[in-house]
């Protein structure tokens, strides 16, 4: 809600009626068909409205369904359809009469097709009636058919009969169930009700629920099977499935599948299937020679006996594998690396990598041979390479990153060094840095704060730190500062490193946050010049003097005096004996208000300025209608008035709908009328003095 809108709630006090319980039903409802749709109001005392509705709500059906039902009747004796008269199927009066209209072509087809008219399915008690009085009266339409020809006495007398032995179960009480939700016996003495297989009967003797056989142990699952109920019984499911190659049984047990009978197999046609539990084996129809192994697709194929024969040819000797065999051939001596044959051929022995003129190492350091392979001893700084075997500088900073200089690491050959960055300065240690404070040597206009490894200008209240070169303080023109809606209520006046908001020269003084404009209160400071007769109504920039009146048959409400100096003045009609015109005049209570409003900036939907409350029911009883209307004082249509329904209550909200630019003042005559059967019974007029002011605080 703006905080410029004024809510001005009127309490009407409206005649009411109330008094012991009732169901009205008007003759003929707007909109309805005649004799055919009716609405039903239930009226009762309680203590709560949530009662009172629940009552209705029942007590509306019920009558609905009876009266309507005679509808759906008709409609099945006339046209054997059940096309409602009513444009929505989905209401209540177009529910009951398909209903009833349905259950009347049932009767009527179980009577042509010479069955019972006891309908024996639990369609309900409302339902039951229906079919058997439609049952009942076609078989004596039948009886008095223009066909027959006979004595009308005697037929009668036959028809009487009839009617005597037409019905043998009209005394039972168990018809159309009963009272009993599943079951129901008729001993003459009492109403028996019992319930069906997997229920039992509640203690109330009615109603049944489900009986868990899994919790009273009446089923009969076996040992690793899990018991489930369900409704009216229960089945057995087993704990775990039967796995590949099994299937389970109408017995809950697990059978193997013979895939070589079933045909499943995938045996090829040189393999005979042979079955197993579970599973199956291919066996082949041909057999390998020796050296030979028959695979999975029944080829014979070379048996590797160097790999599956454990040491088949003697030491010094190699196995080579052959087509069904395998042969030993005598080894060949093959020297690794650092080793050489003899001269002989015969044995490898070690070769001297250090011998002169060979620098493995690389010049400076020292070669040491050793069997196979040779060591270099390396200067501080470097270290041997296995690989290339030659002593290669240590990067000191890779190494031992962040461990060995405070900032930044640089390496040398067989060494390192250590530098700062900027806005440090190296320590006496070659390794540590400290910070640098830069504002010892003032470049800041105005303050300058040290950082670790820098500084930061910064500049007083009302002035900011320049773009160009960051440490220069220009003056901040608060005044034209883009900020959404002016930083000044009124007026805005700049000086270096601060400014000033002013407000009108009148009716206005400066808010404490130096910013807003707040309205001087005339009439409660006091400095207004209204006479004794006349009311000081404070408005915004200013006051008015106005002096209201109540004309005649009106006296001041007595709430007024216990609220001088407000915005509201009310009159309350007040008769002189036996004067007939001003009791018959409508017109119950003139009230006064006053409304002050901004000129809104920015007005991009309506505002609500004015709340007309009336203190009777949103939708009462009696189909009396509350009316809000304008009649006097909207120049250009700039407002109007709308009703809703707030916390139960009717409420009249008038809306300024046109943007207003000030100084502007209306006089809105508004009234608020109690409609019964098309006649305004009571009526309630308040006269709206709307100012708006030419500034938008």
């Amino acid at each position: 809600m703006s905080p410029w809108r004024l809510a001005v709630l009127m309490d009407i006090e409206w005649p009411l009626s109330t008094g012991t319980a009732r169901c009205l039903m008007p003759r003929n409802p707007r909109n309805a068909a005649p004799e055919t749709h009716h609405s039903v109001f239930c009226l009762r005392e309680f203590d709560s409205s949530k009662d009172l509705m629940m009552v209705q709500e029942q007590c509306c059906h019920n009558q609905l369904e009876e009266l309507h039902c005679a509808t759906g009747i008709n409609l099945a004796n006339e046209q054997d359809g059940c096309t409602t008269p009513y444009g929505d199927n989905a209401s209540l009066e177009a529910m009951f009469v398909k209903r009833c209209c349905h259950c009347c072509l049932l009767g009527r087809a179980a009577q042509a097709q010479g069955q019972s008219c006891e309908y024996n399915l639990m369609v309900g008690y409302q339902c039951g009636l229906v079919f058997r009085a439609c049952c009942v009266k076609g078989q004596e339409t039948a009886d008095f058919a223009p066909g027959d020809v006979g004595d009308l006495q005697e037929t009668a007398k036959i028809s009487e009969v009839k009617e005597e032995q037409e019905d043998p179960y009209l005394n039972d009480r168990c018809r159309g169930g009963g009272p009993c939700k599943q079951q129901c016996r008729d001993t003459g003495e009492e109403v028996v009700c019992s319930c069906f297989v997997g229920y039992q009967l509640l203690p109330d003797g009615v109603s049944c629920e489900d009986i868990n056989e899994c919790i009273t142990g009446s089923h009969n699952c076996r040992l690793g099977e899990n018991c489930i109920n369900t409704v009216g019984s229960f089945r057995c499911q087993r704990e775990s499935s039967c796995g590949t190659g099994y299937e389970l049984t109408e017995n809950n047990d697990c059978k193997d599948i013979d895939e070589c009978e079933s045909g499943i197999h995938n045996c090829l046609p040189d393999f005979i299937c042979q079955n197993t539990l579970g599973s199956f084996r291919c066996r082949p129809k041909l057999q390998c020679k020796s050296g030979f192994i028959q695979d999975a697709l029944g080829n014979c194929i070379d048996i590797n006996e160097c790999l599956s024969i454990s040491a088949p040819c003697p030491v010094g000797q190699t196995c080579i594998n052959t087509e069904g065999s395998y042969t030993c051939q005598k080894n060949v001596p093959n020297c690794g690396r650092g080793y050489h044959l003899n001269d002989e051929g015969t044995r490898c022995v070690d070769v001297d990598e250090c011998s002169p003129p060979a620098e493995p190492c690389g010049p400076g350091h020292r070669c040491v041979n050793s069997p196979g392979s040779f060591r270099c001893e390396c200067k501080a700084g470097y270290y041997f390479d296995g690989i290339s075997r030659t002593c290669i500088d240590i990067n000191e900073c890779r190494r031992y990153p962040g461990r060995l200089c405070g900032h930044k690491c640089e390496n040398t050959p067989g060494s390192y060094f250590c530098s700062c960055t900027v806005g440090f300065r190296l320590l006496a240690d070659g390794r540590s840095c400290e910070d640098m404070n830069e504002c010892n040597s003032s470049p800041c206009s105005q303050e300058c704060a040290n950082v670790y490894g820098s500084y930061q200008c910064y500049c007083r209240r009302g002035y900011q730190l320049s773009d160009v070169d960051g440490v220069t303080c220009e003056d901040i023109d608060e005044c034209a500062l883009p900020t959404g809606g002016h930083i000044c209520s009124y007026r805005c006046i700049n000086f270096p490193g601060s400014f000033q908001c002013s407000c009108p020269s009148s009716g206005y003084r400066l808010a404490p946050n130096g910013r807003n404009c707040q309205d001087i209160d005339e009439c409660v400071t006091g400095i207004h010049n209204c006479s004794v007769n006349e009311t000081c109504f404070n408005i915004q920039g200013g006051f008015r003097c106005l002096a209201f009146e109540c004309p005649e048959n009106y006296r001041r409400s007595a709430d007024t005096l216990r609220q001088e100096k407000t915005d509201t003045v009310r009159c309350i009609k007040s008769c002189r004996p036996n004067d007939v015109t001003c009791v018959l005049d409508p017109v119950h209570t003139i009230s006064h208000t006053v409304v002050s409003l901004p000129t809104f900036r920015e007005f991009t939907r309506p505002e609500e300025i004015i709340f007309l409350r009336a203190i009777t029911p949103a939708y009462p009883a009696n189909h009396a209608d509350i009316i809000f209307d304008i009649t006097e004082g909207n120049l250009r249509d700039s407002f109007d008035i709308i009703k809703r329904y707030m916390d139960g209550m009717t409420v009249g909200v008038v809306r300024q709908v046109r943007p207003i630019v000030g100084p502007f003042h209306a006089v809105l005559k508004l009234e608020m009328n109690y409609v019964v059967g098309g006649v305004v019974s009571h009526r309630n007029v308040v006269n709206v003095h709307i100012f708006v002011s030419e500034y938008w605080f």
